[in-house]
């Protein structure tokens, strides 16, 4: 009982100094944004601000013509479309793609793997030929570009994920269904996609969120401010001689809301749709 009674302790322990080491940061973030700036310029730094300062929000946030505001809305809006249209894309590729692994087995085993490896390679390799491509199509500075740029990066990983979801599913189910008739794309939408369902909704999310902080892409194939997404848009607020640290710590915050958010709400599924090919029965 003794030795039970120290290993959760332990336990506990180790869980909440995870929840600092994680919440920490972001904790200061938020006390960042809303600091006066002669708090974020006092040595040393107040733990808390003497004064709540949420101006920076409002600058954000706004629309007036060639403002931050206008810049970081313009910004906020392509990374919402870039990711949305890139998850849907390499989801619509990565389904029958992982399928078919699924049930190949051993047979396309190599082929799944030299996919899975080009998620390992830097994307910093693939700069020189999507451009060359994105150029010869009139695609370079518009959310198009870096939707076919992204897929480069989520697809294997969509595909990957997709099939140890699919190894789960019982060959028999489709085997009957065959056998009543009904073609491969009906076997597919009809019984493996809704049996698929929590590992297809971690991949959509784990496939957002990617987009979301991808920065190289979004750095070298757009130029126009109402072209690029947050990422950039953040890199330039500090790129001048004097930053608003204030100015970043919000524009952060605003930034990381949509995906902490979504992650929350979707918890359960996230950790059903990882642990889905864990265990077979």
């Amino acid at each position: 009982m003794e030795q039970s009674r120290i290993g959760r302790v332990a336990a506990y322990g180790a869980l909440y100094l995870l929840g600092l080491v994680i919440l920490a940061p972001l904790a200061w973030m938020v006390l960042m944004s809303i600091s006066s700036q002669r708090d974020l310029t006092t040595v040393p730094l107040p733990w808390l601000p003497t004064q709540f300062d949420f101006s920076r929000y409002a600058r954000l946030l706004t629309f007036t013509h060639n403002s931050d505001g206008e810049i970081f809305l313009y910004a906020l809006r392509n990374t919402c479309l870039v990711a949305l249209g890139t998850t849907i894309i390499s989801f619509l590729l990565a389904i029958p793609a992982a399928y078919m692994f699924s049930r190949a087995g051993k047979r396309l085993g190599w082929l799944l793997y030299l996919i899975v490896a080009t998620y390992m390679l830097p994307p910093l390799m693939f700069v020189v030929p999507l451009y060359r491509i994105l150029s010869s199509l009139s695609l370079l500075n518009s959310p198009w570009a870096l939707m076919i740029a992204d897929s480069t990066i989520v697809m294997p990983f969509a595909t990957w994920l997709l099939k140890s979801g699919m190894d789960n599913i019982p060959a028999d189910l489709e085997e009957a269904a065959a056998i009543d008739g009904a073609r491969l794309w009906r076997i597919l939408i009809q019984i493996v996609l809704p049996l698929a369902r929590p590992v297809i909704g971690t991949t959509l999310l784990f496939a957002a969120l990617i987009v979301w902080d991808e920065f190289l892409y979004s750095l070298l194939f757009t130029s126009d401010s109402r072209a690029q997404t947050l990422t950039v848009v953040i890199a330039n607020l500090a790129s001048g001689r004097v930053s608003d640290y204030g100015l970043l710590a919000a524009a952060g915050v605003i930034a990381a809301t949509p995906p902490v958010l979504v992650g929350l709400i979707l918890q359960r599924s996230i950790v059903s749709g990882l642990t889905a090919g864990g265990v077979k029965g």
